[in-house]
């Protein structure tokens, strides 16, 4: 638990994530999520100067780590006997679709909060999954105040996209198996980069990572003009992204990390890395063309920063987690042919 110790008037403690939530997630969605594997191609490790792998979550359920996260909370609120009578998110599509699939599977009704310029192929994804979507429009309105408006409504339970335990948990979960194959294999993680946005993944992937490799150092890696957790990591505080900003890595578009994730990430991390669109997109045609790996932008970030030589160039190991596959074909024509 984090708590003030300033000498400041108290403020409310918030919820900090543990080891043990994170090996308690990994029993609750076994069997139900994919355990991606842990690749590695001599061309990268040609590319990069060091021993390199790749957790794709392009390759999970949904083509997203989002599952994760999303069937952890809603399997744990039906454990702890609450009532469930359906569950709502706001998300840009990733999250959405694990929701949406999670939800289905324990047999709960879903509503996403989506914004009306979404990749086509997730919103039409998360109405096959069987969730109602809501549209809005993200320069205008606040999807926050939508959702937990039709929460209030209906009673549902809000599933968060990062900021909550049972979220950084079920991502967590991916940390875990890092660990778990690359001590099958008999290495140590020396580096681990993952995508950042609000900070749920690279904060529960920190917290498995360090209980089982304490001298590893993890990497938030975020699209220039988003890159909120880095500087805020390096300032002691959460900043805001510019209100203006633009990019094509739409699963990382967050305003700020949030209030959970940042104290994690503040004594876990070792810093942040950022990646251009231009870069993104080199490292989805990359991963195309080299890797036989269909990422979208947002998730190729951390492949983009390792490629850039941003990555800490002493790693004999190095770990990189492409985070989601879902892209629009315009999208990756767009990559392939710049």
């Amino acid at each position: 638990m984090f708590t003030n110790t300033d000498g400041a008037a108290p403020t409310p403690a918030i919820e900090s994530v543990a080891f043990a939530d994170v090996e308690a997630a990994a029993r609750r969605i076994a069997g139900q999520a994919t355990r991606t594997p842990l690749l590695s191609w001599p061309e990268l490790d040609r590319r990069l100067g060091t021993r390199a792998f790749v957790k794709p979550e392009c390759l999970q359920v949904t083509g997203s780590f989002k599952f994760r996260g999303a069937y952890n909370k809603i399997k744990s609120a039906l454990e702890n006997g609450g009532s469930v009578p359906g569950v709502v998110a706001f998300s840009s599509g990733n999250h959405a679709q694990g929701v949406a699939a999670a939800a289905a599977q324990l047999g709960v009704p879903a509503i996403i909060v989506m914004p009306a310029d979404a990749p086509r192929i997730k919103i039409e994804n998360t109405r096959a999954l069987g969730a109602e979507v809501t549209l809005y429009d993200r320069y205008t309105e606040d999807r926050e105040a939508i959702a937990r408006g039709i929460a209030r409504d209906k009673s549902y339970l809000v599933v968060p996209p990062y900021d909550d335990p049972a979220i950084i948990a079920g991502q967590g979960t991916i940390g875990i198996e890092i660990a778990e194959d690359c001590a099958r294999l008999g290495i140590e993680p020396d580096v681990v980069l993952a995508p950042c946005s609000g900070g749920g993944l690279i904060s529960g992937i920190a917290t498995a990572v360090n209980a089982r490799h304490p001298n590893a150092r993890v990497f938030a890696c975020e699209p220039a003009g988003f890159d909120d957790t880095a500087r805020s990591l390096a300032a002691g505080r959460r900043l805001e992204n510019a209100g203006n900003a633009k990019s094509i890595c739409d699963a990382l578009l967050s305003k700020s990390p949030g209030e959970i994730t940042f104290p994690i990430n503040s004594r876990l991390l070792s810093g942040g890395l950022t990646a251009t669109d231009a870069e993104a997109l080199a490292a989805v045609a990359f991963a195309a063309r080299r890797l036989k790996l269909v990422v979208e932008p947002g998730g190729a970030v951390a492949l983009a920063a390792a490629l850039q030589g941003r990555a800490p160039q002493a790693a004999r190991n190095i770990v990189i987690v492409c985070s989601g596959g879902n892209i629009d074909d315009e999208m990756l024509r767009r990559a392939l042919s710049s």
